[in-house]
């Protein structure tokens, strides 16, 4: 803007939003300051050097306007104590393959405890409405809502697999209630586990994605799309001292996310493989030299189960104090990357396992069952038995 041979630079200092309960917006306040800069040339439409960043935002414009159609806007109310607790989220518009139908992913804790009429999802062009059935995983922290299917938009799933630190990621939601909300930032870190995300940590099939791209309270069940706008993770949590952002945000990622997503719905819950161990949660370095290990690594088995029906375990002769070294030529980080690797294999797929006894290294070879197969009161007071 020119006035009187001077061009105005409009630079914010101050932007303050105030938000009341349930993500409405109460006031909104811009302080600007603005600086004369003396005119002598006239600047150029694209600056020297500038192409990539023009390229790059209209490209991310692109992308937004391919998967925003796809974000919804969750609300769901549930009682707790006799009170009346709101919960806001986010979630995505899927199809399956398999089933006809529409869906909305979002997180199992955003319509934990509501029933159906109590949760309304918000679509992009402004309509608000109910699903027709709603399918839960509290042990990977996903939900899928059936809703009226009159053919709107979808996302596309990606390859969290293919996924590099260092790339970046694009986080769709509603943070504090602000729908069709898009930031950016990087993957930080994979592979994140052993996160506390509810008292009873039920949710324990856990392999985040970590990433610095903004996620606030209302973003969880939103999807992390990469740079193409494929859905590569469902936001889940963030680890925060103030409750908002603080650039460590978690995602289940999209190998996880979709495998729920079909078998939720195609079966009406997950069918997860059995291995039939307890594992050592605090396997440590001593514990590891008394079996004639440098150091810990891999999981410890503590016990193998046993039940009315012969497990896996119990078949392929493993013991207790045998060391899960790698599985399906996967090498294992620890119990919960264990956990992890179980529940992404096929019932009924023959794995190989590689485990440290004896003071050496062994391969056993044993074909996995369904774990509802060998369900006992013990099975079902602990969540972690695999």
């Amino acid at each position: 803007m020119a006035r009187h041979g001077q061009t105005f630079i409009l630079s914010a200092t101050m932007l303050s939003i105030g938000l009341a309960i349930g993500g409405h917006l109460d006031q909104l306040r811009l302080t600007a300051r603005v600086e004369a800069v003396p005119e002598t040339t006239t600047a150029p439409a694209v600056l020297p050097g500038s192409e990539a960043l023009v390229f790059s935002g209209e490209h991310i414009g692109r992308v937004a306007s391919e998967v925003l159609p796809a974000a919804v806007h969750i609300q769901a109310v549930r009682s707790e104590g006799g009170r009346r607790v709101e919960e806001t989220g986010s979630g995505v518009l899927m199809r399956s393959p398999q089933v006809r139908g529409l869906f909305a992913i979002t997180n199992n804790h955003v319509i934990r405890g509501a029933a159906n009429d109590a949760i309304d999802i918000g679509l992009s062009d402004g309509q608000i409405i109910h699903p027709l059935r709603v399918y839960r995983d509290p042990e990977s922290d996903v939900a899928v809502l059936q809703i009226q299917d009159n053919g709107q938009r979808t996302a596309k799933w990606g390859d969290s697999d293919a996924l590099e630190i260092g790339h970046f990621v694009l986080a769709v939601g509603s943070p504090f209630g602000l729908s069709q909300s898009i930031t950016m930032g990087i993957v930080s870190a994979k592979g994140r586990r052993d996160l506390s995300l509810t008292e009873d940590r039920s949710v324990t099939n856990q392999d985040f994605i970590q990433t610095d791209a903004a996620i606030n309270p209302g973003n969880s069940g939103g999807p992390l799309v990469d740079i193409q706008g494929n859905v590569v993770g469902i936001n889940t949590a963030i680890a925060s001292n103030s409750g908002g952002n603080e650039g460590i945000g978690f995602s289940i990622p999209s190998v996880l996310a979709r495998r729920v997503f079909e078998h939720l719905v195609t079966y009406g819950k997950v069918r997860r493989a059995y291995l039939g161990v307890e594992l050592d949660n605090n396997f440590s370095d001593d514990t590891a030299r008394r079996l004639g290990m440098e150091r810990a690594m891999g999981a410890r088995i503590t016990r193998v189960y046993q039940s009315s029906r012969p497990t896996p375990a119990a078949v392929s002769g493993l013991r207790p104090d045998d060391v899960i070294l790698s599985f399906n030529d996967v090498t294992v980080q620890d119990e919960n990357h264990l956990i992890h690797l179980v529940a992404l294999t096929d019932i009924g797929e023959a794995v190989r396992v590689e485990i440290f006894r004896g003071r050496r290294r062994q391969l056993v070879s044993m074909r996995l069952t369904d774990r509802d197969n060998h369900r006992t009161a013990e099975d079902l007071s602990n969540l972690i038995k695999r």
